[in-house]
């Protein structure tokens, strides 16, 4: 480590050094190597490589390299003469650069991050979430307000990149400093300068805590050597560092630091060829009318504010060219351009983040965070750049990106396919990619009209079972629950419930309490425990006393405003009327508030732009050329439009509703509701490996559901069968057994593609009539549960059915073979109606969650959308499928 006490830039010994009146530049700096304290004593001009473990003597200033080597010192004396800083040290890499800040950090420490990170940093945050104990916070950083909400007495780290890799955001490093040293002054301020060097852009300047580097980059230049280096002025957190260093080891090799050492040497040069050419290629893409991120372009939107901190643009820029498959051709196609990770070498090098770099962040963390999968990002080297544009456009018209044609006055010219300026396909790309970089057109989060629907559920085989540790199978029925969004301008939002009681309740946004959130910053994971304070608030402040008695309205409401409260930012509080329908039976056990959950969920998410719906598949279209081919879409009626990634980052929000509903859900109702088909869940803790598995190659098969109208007391249900457990274990025990093998079974046939439809029919029917057997001796049944058996056993229908969900009254479930006529249907309908039971008709094993965007015509058309509180229910599936074209998980 180095502890210089001279000046911080020292010019080097000189004839004319005395008669100086200012200090050296900074590329003189960076050639002139020179540590006034450490002189050779054989005047070597360059530093000597002190390749040795150990060093001789007792007193002598080393004695053991991984303490210390004149190598590393005379490079570390360096690093912090052109960083500015008082202490400088280096380490193995720029991510055990990292390593070292961060043991700084206490379980319960909380951190502040960026929400653009590395993918490096970002794992390394998450290891210290979910094994330190470390709460991290991702922000956009670009907007200084939002993390304001964030900074309290235990804020013990903001952690800030600018610019931001691959997106190239900027950060108001100056403007945040202020404000977390006025707000929360103890807290350690770090900053990534990887992607500017010392000889761009110096934080310490501005007032950060530490600086780290990857000297791997910039620094080295030459991608030869593995380094990191740390700065700072603060003597107690040089003292902390250099003791982490010196204990773990990781203090770079002397062969490294003699090398590192070199490569700054040319820093200032190499950097100001790799920029001006970063620069050329950047206008080349943008002209040609790619979205391209890069502070170099008047266009950026932050521009102004990188030039007030930084030196100049940088050599890295990525852009987007709307279409991944596109993507990964280019990247296939070049040929100068190397394929590879990492940046800063004299070579330039081309890669997609998200299959690369990225890798290891969650792709629906990636969604959340707006980096777009399709991104390219550039590391400009310092070849010729008429070589690297020639090399890059010879990628893009192979890849099909571009095409040549005439303009205006006939001279041939490179345009981009699909590209027009103004029209609405390059309106439409542009709303996507400032979607993708987090760019809004609007003052208050989207202002879209959204409809999204999502499944009930029945559980098929193992209820009650689940509960001590047997596998549960569960299936998507075709009965949903719908919710439309539509904006508003009065500062209000408000929820529908026409199906209980025809309730509307409305808020004035402001006084909502705010005083009490704590925002969940994109990409971040909601606690596994609610906000108790947060759930006491909109409790006691939000619902009024005319539904105190109504406990459905009441925790609709309360899901509702977590989830809003939750995902709202200080720019984003969009103000919305919610409306809810649903042709599930509510309370029956069929999943209904599962279903509401995934609605409320995706509809927030869509509305703070935390999701996005995927654009329109490209259209079918005839061939121009024999470089163009054209295109074929194959339609699949909407059926898998909406991404895993998507339909993950729903089904995370979807499971926090329902905790605030149920308090400790499975994860089994909202999982279904998401992605439809079936699924088989074990609960962990018994012996088993638990967890949710989906049952590949479902087929659909249709069932009736019959509603007892009998209310279930679902929690003196468990009791009793618990009770009857360690009553009579070894009874419990041997059916608890049998219903495993059921399951077991009944997951083997549901999957299995080969087993004939008639085989399948005629084994669940005899594993229904075998588990309600079970559930009898369980003490889970009731008369009305009996009583609908008895009507679909009946010679002329001869059914098999079971109760389903909690038991004790709620559903019955019955198979209905394929060859079953309708004329017996209706018959058995009326029956059952006539019993006073409530039968629905549906297939199981369909669709999970569905969109219907905005874009669709049938969807803009608003006629009939007043109808939709008063639609009757019996209708209103058949009407609200029909708005438009789908997109469903």
């Amino acid at each position: 480590m180095s502890d210089s006490t001279d000046p911080p830039t020292p010019v080097p010994d000189s004839p004319m050094s005395s008669s100086r009146t200012r200090q050296y530049k900074f590329s003189t700096l960076c050639a002139t190597v020179e540590n006034p304290s450490q002189k050779d004593q054989y005047g070597s001009s360059s530093v000597p490589i002190y390749q040795t473990a150990t060093f001789k003597g007792v007193d002598g200033q080393y004695d053991y390299t991984r303490s210390g080597n004149p190598t590393r010192s005379h490079l570390e004396h360096h690093i912090a003469k052109i960083s500015s800083a008082r202490h400088a040290m280096t380490v193995s890499s720029g991510m055990a650069a990292l390593d070292v800040i961060t043991r700084l950090l206490k379980p319960s420490d909380e951190v502040i991050a960026g929400d653009d990170l590395y993918g490096g940093t970002n794992r390394l945050l998450t290891y210290l979430k979910t094994h330190n104990g470390v709460v991290v916070f991702h922000v956009d950083t670009t907007d200084t307000k939002a993390v304001i909400p964030h900074l309290s007495e235990k804020t013990a780290m903001v952690l800030l990149e600018s610019p931001t890799n691959p997106l190239l955001k900027i950060a108001d490093l100056q403007e945040i400093i202020l404000e977390v040293k006025a707000r929360s002054p103890q807290a350690v301020i770090v900053v990534d300068n990887t992607m500017m060097s010392p000889y761009l852009q110096r934080p310490l300047e501005l007032g950060a805590d530490i600086v780290y580097d990857s000297g791997t980059k910039y620094l080295s230049g030459h991608h030869d050597l593995m380094a990191g280096v740390i700065t700072c002025n603060r003597d107690d957190l040089a003292k902390q560092m250099a003791f982490v260093i010196n204990s773990v080891g990781n203090a770079l090799s002397p062969f490294d630091s003699f090398l590192l050492l070199r490569g700054t040497k040319t820093l200032a040069i190499r950097m100001d060829r790799q920029q001006a050419s970063a620069m050329r290629v950047a206008s080349y893409l943008d002209q040609l009318g790619f979205r391209v991120h890069y502070p170099g372009l008047a266009n950026h939107p932050r521009r102004d504010v990188h030039e007030k901190l930084a030196n100049g643009p940088g050599a890295v820029l990525s852009f987007i060219t709307g279409d991944t498959a596109m993507s990964e051709r280019i990247v296939g196609a070049a040929r100068l351009w190397g394929i590879s990770v990492s940046f800063g070498a004299v070579n330039s090098l081309i890669s997609m983040p998200c299959l690369m770099s990225h890798a290891s962040i969650d792709p629906a963390t990636r969604a959340a965070r707006g980096l777009p999968e399709d991104l390219i990002r550039l590391c400009v080297g310092i070849e010729d750049p008429d070589d690297l544009v020639e090399d890059l456009e010879r990628a893009l018209l192979e890849a099909g990106a571009i095409t040549l044609t005439r303009d205006a006055n006939g001279e041939e010219v490179y345009t981009r396919i699909g590209h027009a300026p103004g029209g609405p396909f390059g309106q439409a790309l542009e709303k996507l990619t400032n979607d993708a970089i987090g760019l809004s057109l609007q003052p208050s989060g989207s202002q879209d009209e959204y409809l999204v629907s999502a499944p009930g559920k029945v559980i098929l085989f193992g209820e009650h079972a689940v509960v001590h540790g047997v596998t549960a199978i569960a299936a998507a029925v075709d009965l949903r629950c719908y919710g439309h969004v539509v904006p508003r301008q009065d500062g209000k939002i408000s929820l529908r419930l026409p199906d209980i009681d025809n309730t509307t309740v409305e808020w004035d946004i402001k006084d909502l309490p705010w005083d009490v959130v704590k925002p969940i910053a994109p990409g971040s994971e909601h606690p596994d425990t609610l906000d108790a304070n947060l759930v006491s608030a909109i409790t006691s402040t939000c619902i009024p006393p005319p539904l105190a008695a109504n406990k459905r309205v009441i925790g609709s409401c309360i899901a509702f405003l977590y989830l809003y409260l939750s995902l709202a930012t200080v720019e984003s509080r969009p103000s919305i009327t919610f409306t809810a329908r649903s042709t599930l039976p509510i309370g029956a056990g069929l999943g209904s508030s599962a279903s509401y959950s995934v609605c409320i969920a995706t509809s927030i998410l869509l509305l703070n732009s935390r999701i996005s719906i995927p654009p329109e598949p490209a259209p079918t279209r005839p061939a121009t050329s024999t470089a163009d081919p054209g295109h074929v879409h194959v339609s699949h009626g909407g059926r898998r439009a909406l991404p895993k990634p998507f339909a993950d980052e729903v089904n995370k929000w979807a499971f926090v509703s329902e905790k605030v509903l149920h308090g400790t859900p499975s994860g089994v109702d909202n999982s279904v509701a998401v992605y439809g088909g079936a699924l088989a869940f074990t609960r962990s803790g018994f012996g088993r490996e638990g967890g949710l598995e989906g049952i590949q190659g479902f087929k659909s098969v249709r069932f009736l559901l019959t509603d007892s109208k009998v209310p279930r007391d679902t929690k003196s249900l468990v009791a009793g069968v618990s009770a009857l457990k360690q009553e009579k274990p070894d009874l419990v025990g041997d059916i608890l057994t049998s219903i495993q093998t059921i399951s077991d079974e009944a997951q083997r046939a549901l999957s299995d593609p080969e087993l004939p439809r008639e085989s399948l029919l005629s084994g669940l029917s005899g594993l229904i009539d075998e588990n309600h057997a079970h559930l009898v001796t369980l003490g889970v049944s009731h008369p009305s549960l009996e009583a609908i058996r008895q009507i679909t056993g009946a010679k002329q229908y001869n059914l098999h059915t079971k109760l389903t969900g909690a038991g004790g009254g709620g559903c019955a479930v019955t198979l209905i073979p394929d060859g079953f006529r309708d004329a017996s249907v209706g018959a058995l309908l009326s029956s059952l109606r006539e019993a006073g039971f409530e039968p629905y008709l549906t297939n199981v094993g369909g669709s999970g969650l569905g969109v219907l965007p905005s874009s669709s015509p049938l969807a803009q058309d608003v006629a009939g959308w007043e109808s939709l509180s008063d639609k009757p229910l019996e209708e209103f599936s058949a009407w609200v499928e029909g708005r438009g074209r789908w997109l469903y998980v």
